[in-house]
Order: C-alpha cells, then sequence, then structure tokens
C-alpha cells in the first residue's frame, strides 16, 4: 500500500461516569476513599480532576483502506459512443496542389533532416476558426490528475497552463484591478480562469432569476383579445326596459339649486362687481413709519414661559368652609413656625361680609418677590415628581404580628474566667454546655442557671469550640482545645441508660481501629497522615472524657452529621497546610479522614463547614467564598460567592430544600455585613443587611424550622433578631423583617458577643460574651 494513502488516526475510548444522585444515607463517609477525593477545580462541576478522572484516553493505530480502494481502481474512459456513422469521404479528382508537399526539410544542428509544416489555417467554414490558443487541449482527462502538479493542462501549442494564483496574492491583485465587464467571481474548471459571461447570457441569467420566460420572441405584452366585439349586435345583451328614473327629473339637483337661490336671496352670495378704482396718493407727502423695519423675533430655543399663578382656592375665599378655617392648636403651630418652614404665606379667615375684608399685609411684598423671580431667577425646564419617601419603603407586617421571638434575657450563666468563646444546646434542650479561655467546659441547666459538670482540658490553651452530638439516644459532646479534639460523656447529668448508651456508642469503634493495622513510624510523622485515636489519661477519663483526637493543630470548628456518626472540624490557622486543614470524623469506627489534598481556591485559608441538612453536601467556607461538595459523587457542585471581604461564620436554613425546593444560606463577614443567599436564585446575596457597627463573629438559623427566626452577633455587644420565612412558591422570594436588637453583653477588649445558639423547641436564644457571661434571651 502507498504510504501516503495510508492514513494513522486516532480513536479517543472514554468511559462516562454515572451521575446517580442517590438518597445519603451516610455511606458514603464509611470507607477510606474520601482521602483526597474531593477537588476544587471550577471547570470540574461536571466531573472530577484530570489526574483522578474516570475518563481514559487510549491511542489506537488504525490504518485504514477504505477511503484509498477507489484511488487505486483503473481510470474508466469518458469516450462518448458516436450516434452517427462516420461518412466515408468521396473521392475527388487530383489536381497538382494536392500532390505538393506541405512541408519543407531542413537540416538540424547535427545534420539530420527536419520536418517544417505549415501552420494550419483554417476557413471560416471550419469548427477550429474560433479555437482559443489558450483553451485546455487535455480532452477528456479529469483535472485531478493535475492536483499534485504546478500546471492544470497544455494548450494547443503544447504549452503548460500555469495554475493561477490564489491566496494572498490574488486578493492584493483583485484589489488593485478593476472589476472588468462580464466578471462574475466563477471559474472555469477546464482553465482554472475567471468565467465571463456574455451580455446575451447575463440576460439570460437575469431572466432565469426574474422568473421570466427565456424562449427568444417571448411577449409578456400581447395584445388584448376581446371577449366580446366592438360592433352593434341586432339583439343587445340585456333586453330590460329603461328605469323610470331616467326619465324624472333629480330632486337632489332641486335642492342644490333652491340653496343656491336662497343665498342670493339673502346676500350670501354677492354678484360680481368691478374694482373701484382708487384716487392717487400724493408722492410729495412723506409718512414716517418706526416700525416699518419691525420683524417679529422668534422665541430662544431655550425661552421658557414664566410659570402663572395657581387660581385661588376656598382657603383665599373671605367666607371659607368651616372645615378650612384652622383651630387654636394649628394656628399656634403656625405662628411658631418658622416663616420660611411655613407650608402657606397666610391662615384662613372668615369675614361676615367682603366690607370686613381688611387689606392684605403681605401684598406688595408677595408681588415685588414675584417681580424679581420673573426677571432676575432662572427658569430651568424640570420634570418634578411628586413621590411620598414612605411610599418607596417595602411595607413590611408589624413586629407585633411575628412574636414570638426574644426580647428580654432571663438567665446570666458566670462561671468562666475569662472570655467564653463557644456555646452550644443539646438537642433536647435542657442542657447548655460552655466553653472559654480558662480551659474549661462546663455544662449548664438552661432553665435554673445552675451550673451541672465542669471539666478542664488544658492548662494553657482555650476551649475553642463545643458542639453535641445530635440525636436524644446519646450524650456526646465534642470539644476541641489547642490541638486536641475531645469525645466527653458528662457524667450524672442523664439518665443511666442514656449514659450507657453513649460510652457504649465512643467504645464500640476502638475495636475497628485495633483491626486495622497501625501506621509505621515514618508514616506517623507524615504530616498528611491522618491522627490515630487516642485513650484519655486518667484524671480526663474520670472527667468524662472517652477519646482524644491529636488534630496537630487548632481546630476553630466543629459541625456534626444529622446521623450523629460523622462530624467535620477545620482548622483555619494561616500555617496549617491545606491538605489537613479539612478532617472528617467517623465515631463508630475511630477513624479520621483529610478530603482535600490542595487548598480551596477564592481566597484565604478555610474558615468552617457544615453538612447539609438534607442532603450529601459538604459546605466549605473560605475567607471569600463558599463551595458545595457532593460527598456521593465527590464532585464540586455550587460555588457562592457572597462579595464579603473575610467570611467569618455561615449557616443552612434547616428546612430550605423540603419547604422552598431550594437552599438558603445566610453568611456574617468581619465587614459587618449579613448577606442571605437564595442559591437557586444566584450565587451572588439576595440581600445584604447592614445593622452592626462592628465585626459580625457568628450567625445561626432556628433549628427544625420550627419558628422562622435567624440572629447574628457582633463585637458591638449586641444580637439582632430577624424574621426570615421560606415559602415553597417559586415565583416568590424569601421575606427578611428585623425584629428586635438585644443588648446586654459588655465590650471587653473590642469584643462584644462571640457565640450564639438558638432552643430547639423555642423561641429562645443564648449568646456567649467576652465579658465572661452567657446569657438566655427569652
Amino acid at each position: 500500500m502507498d504510504a501516503r494513502k495510508a492514513s494513522k488516526k486516532r480513536k479517543a475510548v472514554t468511559r462516562d461516569v454515572e451521575e446517580e444522585a442517590g438518597v445519603f444515607s451516610g455511606d458514603e463517609l464509611s470507607a477510606d476513599n474520601l482521602d483526597g477525593a474531593l477537588s476544587d477545580n471550577n471547570n470540574e462541576l461536571s466531573g472530577s480532576e484530570e489526574e483522578d478522572s474516570d475518563s481514559e484516553i487510549e491511542l489506537i493505530d488504525d490504518f485504514s483502506d477504505e477511503e484509498d480502494e477507489e484511488d487505486e481502481g483503473e481510470l474508466d474512459s469518458d469516450e462518448l459512443p458516436s450516434d452517427t456513422e462516420p461518412e466515408t469521404p468521396k473521392l475527388s479528382k487530383s489536381t497538382p496542389a494536392d500532390h505538393e508537399p506541405n512541408f519543407r526539410i531542413v537540416k538540424d544542428a547535427n545534420g539530420n533532416d527536419r520536418y517544417l509544416y505549415d501552420e494550419i489555417n483554417p476557413d471560416d467554414n471550419s469548427d477550429y476558426s474560433e479555437a482559443d490558443e489558450n483553451a485546455n487541449t487535455i480532452g477528456d482527462i479529469p483535472l485531478t490528475f493535475y492536483d499534485q502538479y504546478p500546471h492544470i493542462g497544455y494548450d494547443i501549442n503544447g504549452k503548460k497552463i500555469m495554475r493561477p494564483a490564489k491566496g494572498e496574492a490574488l486578493d492584493a491583485l483583485l484589489d488593485s484591478i478593476e472589476v472588468p465587464k462580464g466578471w462574475t467571481g466563477l471559474t472555469d474548471p477546464s482553465t482554472g480562469k475567471p468565467l465571463e459571461l456574455s451580455q446575451e447570457e447575463l440576460e439570460l441569467l437575469k431572466k432565469v432569476q426574474m422568473n421570466e420566460s427565456t424562449v427568444d420572441g417571448y411577449n409578456p405584452y400581447e395584445p388584448l383579445v376581446e371577449s366580446f366585439s366592438s360592433q352593434l349586435e341586432i339583439m343587445p345583451l340585456s333586453a330590460a326596459p329603461e328605469p323610470k328614473r331616467r326619465f324624472v327629473p333629480s330632486k337632489h339637483e332641486a335642492k342644490r339649486v333652491m340653496k343656491i337661490v336662497k343665498a342670493i336671496r339673502e346676500g350670501r352670495i354677492l354678484p360680481y362687481r368691478p374694482p373701484e378704482e382708487r384716487e392717487e396718493k400724493d408722492e410729495t407727502l412723506i409718512n414716517y413709519d418706526l416700525w416699518a423695519d419691525e420683524v417679529a423675533r422668534p422665541d430662544h430655543i431655550m425661552h421658557i414661559p414664566a410659570p402663572k399663578l395657581p387660581p385661588p382656592g376656598y382657603e383665599e375665599s373671605y367666607h371659607p368652609p368651616p372645615e378650612y378655617l384652622p383651630d387654636k392648636k394649628e394656628r399656634k403651630e403656625w405662628e411658631q413656625t418658622d416663616p420660611e418652614d411655613r407650608e402657606k404665606e397666610f391662615l384662613p379667615n372668615d369675614f361676615g361680609s367682603l366690607r370686613r375684608v381688611p387689606g392684605y399685609e403681605n401684598f406688595v411684598q408677595e408681588k415685588f418677590e414675584r417681580c424679581l423671580d420673573l426677571y432676575l431667577a432662572p427658569r430651568v425646564r424640570r420634570s418634578k415628581l411628586n413621590i411620598d419617601p414612605e411610599s418607596l419603603l417595602p411595607k413590611l407586617p408589624s413586629p407585633e404580628e411575628l412574636k414570638p421571638f426574644p426580647t428580654t434575657c432571663a438567665t446570666v450563666f458566670r462561671g468562666h474566667k475569662g472570655r467564653v468563646r463557644s456555646l452550644n444546646v443539646d438537642p433536647t434542650g435542657i442542657w447548655l454546655a460552655t466553653g472559654g479561655d480558662d480551659g474549661t467546659v462546663r455544662v449548664w441547666e438552661i432553665l435554673t442557671g445552675r451550673q451541672l459538670w465542669s471539666a478542664k482540658l488544658s492548662d494553657e490553651d482555650a476551649v475553642n469550640v463545643v458542639r453535641w452530638r445530635p440525636g436524644k439516644d446519646a450524650v456526646v459532646l465534642a470539644a476541641a482545645a489547642g490541638d486536641d479534639l475531645f469525645l466527653i460523656v458528662p457524667p450524672l447529668i442523664a439518665a443511666p441508660e442514656i449514659e450507657k448508651a453513649s460510652l457504649d456508642l465512643l467504645d464500640a469503634g476502638w475495636g475497628y481501629a485495633a483491626s486495622n493495622p497501625a501506621p509505621s513510624a515514618a508514616d506517623a510523622l507524615k504530616k498528611n497522615n491522618p491522627p490515630q485515636w487516642i485513650r484519655p489519661s486518667s484524671e480526663l477519663a474520670d472527667a468524662g472524657v472517652c477519646a482524644v483526637i491529636p488534630l496537630r493543630y487548632v481546630a476553630k470548628s466543629i459541625s456534626w452529621h444529622r446521623r450523629g456518626d460523622y462530624f467535620v472540624t477545620v482548622c483555619s490557622g494561616a500555617s496549617t497546610p491545606a491538605s489537613v486543614a479539612i478532617s472528617i470524623h467517623t465515631v463508630s469506627k475511630h477513624l479520621t479522614q483529610y478530603p482535600f489534598r490542595r487548598r480551596l481556591k477564592g481566597g484565604g485559608p478555610p474558615q468552617t463547614a457544615h453538612f447539609h441538612p438534607s442532603k450529601p453536601i459538604l459546605f466549605v467556607a473560605n475567607q471569600r467564598s463558599i463551595r458545595g461538595y457532593d460527598l456521593s459523587r465527590q464532585l464540586l457542585v455550587k460555588i457562592v460567592q457572597p462579595g464579603a471581604r473575610w467570611i467569618s461564620s455561615f449557616d443552612i436554613h434547616p428546612t430550605s430544600s423540603t419547604a422552598s425546593g431550594g437552599d438558603n444560606i445566610i453568611v456574617g463577614s468581619y465587614d459587618r455585613r449579613l448577606l442571605w443567599h437564595d442559591l437557586d436564585l444566584s450565587q451572588r446575596p439576595y440581600k445584604t443587611l447592614r445593622y452592626h457597627r462592628k465585626a459580625i463573629r457568628a450567625v445561626k438559623f432556628h433549628p427544625g424550622g420550627r419558628y422562622p427566626l435567624f440572629a447574628d452577633a457582633s463585637d458591638d455587644g449586641s444580637l439582632q433578631i430577624f424574621h426570615g420565612s421560606v415559602t415553597g412558591d417559586m415565583l416568590s422570594n424569601a421575606s427578611i423583617v428585623p425584629l428586635k436588637v438585644l443588648r446586654g453583653h459588655k465590650i471587653t477588649g473590642e469584643l462584644g458577643v462571640l457565640d450564639i445558639d438558638w432552643h430547639p423547641r423555642e423561641a429562645w436564644c443564648v449568646s456567649a460574651g467576652a465579658d465572661g457571661t452567657c446569657r438566655l434571651w427569652m
């Protein structure tokens, strides 16, 4: 096979990944396949990374001969058989001229004989009389045979006909010359030169384009053939008798004549009179006309006429109706008002008769100001809109109609030394867990404010965050102090059977962890290696600590999954490597996984993370954006851009997906902004609220969706309570109404309220302050 015909092709064999939404049961996190599985590439919203992609490319060398089989066949003949037999030429008498040779013999350079034939001069009747010297004489040979040569055939003299120029050179040539007459822009395939049409051919094409007949001698304007002859026949077409109206005088004409006669009698139509001769004026008498050259000047293009005074109304009457008369209070208020701020320059008065009306004291002053306004004050044409400013405000319901919501401080929890950094209400709504700078974790009774249990987790480091495990079947508290994470079952606060179930829940993972092989010493020293869960010291075990997770970095955020078997932690320090900043922990297996290999795009280290309340989605926030990852498919599915400089916290609406069909998120930032996001509407904020003078530290929705409330906490020492309702109607957006501002915490070290949480069943909220106290708002 010719090497030129052998074509090497590449075929890409791909395998598509099935994207099944599936119900998230929590088993997606049970395996170890989350380590580095999630990607943070914006172009991978519908797929994973290139290195982890399920799509493979395979190169296959395929030498196909199917396309070249036609070129290898024999060349078919294009000769057409003749329809008629060639006539036998008749013999004629020979003449002396016929026997004369039509050539002459000359010697060439080598001395050999060379025959030179005379040039053929065809007569007028010959078919070759109009032969073109530049015509292509290759006959029926296809032009494709000359594709590899610079010429496209030979002329009648045997010279090569070169291929015409193409490309930029041809374009430059066409731009420099004028278009010749008869130029069509087409190319003759036999010669490769532009095809020129004659005037007759152009007329023929024009007729075809205009849908006209191309037959010669066709006249579209033939003389009309009369259907009826113009000769008078004996028998008419209609023998109907003449109508009577043709013999009766017209009444309409009689009416018109009578109108003219009546007008003449009344003198409205006068007969013609010749013009009277006028006396000639005396030319010696000169009359001077001062305004003879006066020409009316048009108004200026910017001329604005003076505004007219409004007509007087009932208030200016000397005997107005009683409803227009002011009472003593209105009269006193008018007199005390500054004259420039008065709506009216006078007060309506009632007089018994017109003779008792006194002169208006401000008459001269008003007319003088009116004249000043007319010739001194410039006038500008301005379209003024009378809009009430209050009509531009949205119609919000009254806060009284949106009760219940917290309004007053009911309980103050005192006992921490230093700032209270975090707090959380347990799912039963009975206990409150707090953590502060003194390194202790405390459990309080919400209604009474009594401290039930406390444990000191660290002597040097503060407790940054505390979170209860969701669910009422067990009482497990997760607390982060320093570089370690503690799982605690506070003793003597719950029923014995619940306390035993909690201990069994945490002890079940030790057996699973023991079955897995322990990492080697070299792997244990690697930073990317997940930490191993360890048992606490005897002192911490007596206090109720059941397990310790050495994260090696300070955790600032803890968020539980709704099933209670998983929770995610975020180490937001600037020195924390990106691959170990976010960790997902499994309680039943005592297993820790790092789902990300690289730092999240969008700016800065991660700040916090939360699980979606009903979908297998993990939302992770860094300084400027929030990203949602589908844990079942391990894909990036959502990017939210609040536009804040530094995100401090965010929360997901508990019933947004079930109630409205979409997700709603509130975001708090250190630049004093509270942002509401409707993820189905846009990745930009739906509403931006600015009610605080300092940074917002925490935001929180009411759990369970029983009350449409959410709150934020700020460093200015105040809490803002909002009503935020989400409807299932896709045509209506969420309604946000500010309800109450709660103040009570003292600002200490330029820090105010650090954390906030809601009661699971009541419209109560609890706040933690930098002044070392926690407050219950009811």
